[in-house]
This record gives structure tokens, C-alpha cells and sequence, in this order.
């Protein structure tokens, strides 16, 4: 897990050259124990996920995720990229603008609205 030799020795309560001369064999797995407590752990997590658990499914995509970042060499997500261009959002309007800015500008396409259209160009001239 990571711990010292000097660590483990104090934990067990013996010295280090006693740690090393009985625990040789132990010393020398120590680079797989982790490896092999993950291992573990995902196995329990597969047979929940199995089982239908759905906080077991969540765990285990995420222990996919981690594991996918190892093996690319990262320590966490890359960030997302910023879209290059973003279009710019224009405002909602609410049906009292929307109507008013319907009435200022009149649809030229029919009769009326090409009258009403004559007329705001003569009262704006």
C-alpha cells in the first residue's frame, strides 16, 4: 500500500533488519499487493453489479474510468474543449415584446401590412 519498510516495522512492532530477514517474501510482493487488493474489491464490485446494484454499477464505471486514466498515463479528465465558436444566444422575448415588436414592423407581405408600412415611413421621414 505504499507504506515504508520503517513504517511496516513499527506497525508489527520488530525492527527493520528483523522485518526484512522474516518478511522477505512479503517485502518483495508488496509492489502486487495493491494491485491485488484493487482486483479484489473490483470483483466484489463486479458481483454487485451482477446482482443489479445500481450504486455497485456506478462505482464500478467509475473504477473503469480511473483505470482508463492509468493507462493513459493521467492523474484525472482532461478538460473539455472550448467550442470555438459559440453562437451568441439572442434573448427570449415574452409575448407582450414579441407582440409589440410585431406591431412596429408590419409583414410588407399582405395589404395591410404594406399600408401600415407606408404609414410608419411617412411619420418617420
Amino acid at each position: 500500500m505504499g507504506w515504508s519498510n520503517e513504517r511496516i516495522a513499527g506497525a508489527l512492532d520488530v525492527t527493520q533488519p528483523t522485518l526484512r530477514k522474516h518478511y522477505f517474501a512479503e517485502l518483495r510482493l508488496r509492489d502486487v499487493a495493491r494491485d491485488r487488493i484493487d482486483s479484489e474489491v473490483l470483483m466484489k464490485l463486479w458481483e454487485g453489479v451482477q446482482a443489479g446494484s445500481v450504486s455497485a454499477i456506478r462505482q464500478f464505471r467509475a473504477e473503469l474510468d480511473r483505470n482508463d486514466l492509468m493507462e493513459y498515463g493521467q492523474t484525472r479528465k482532461p478538460r473539455k474543449a472550448a467550442p470555438a465558436d459559440k453562437p451568441v444566444k439572442v434573448p427570449k422575448l415574452g409575448k407582450k415584446e414579441q407582440a409589440e415588436l410585431d406591431a412596429r414592423s408590419p409583414d410588407a407581405g399582405s395589404t395591410l401590412g404594406e399600408l401600415m408600412a407606408r404609414r410608419q415611413q411617412g411619420l418617420n421621414s
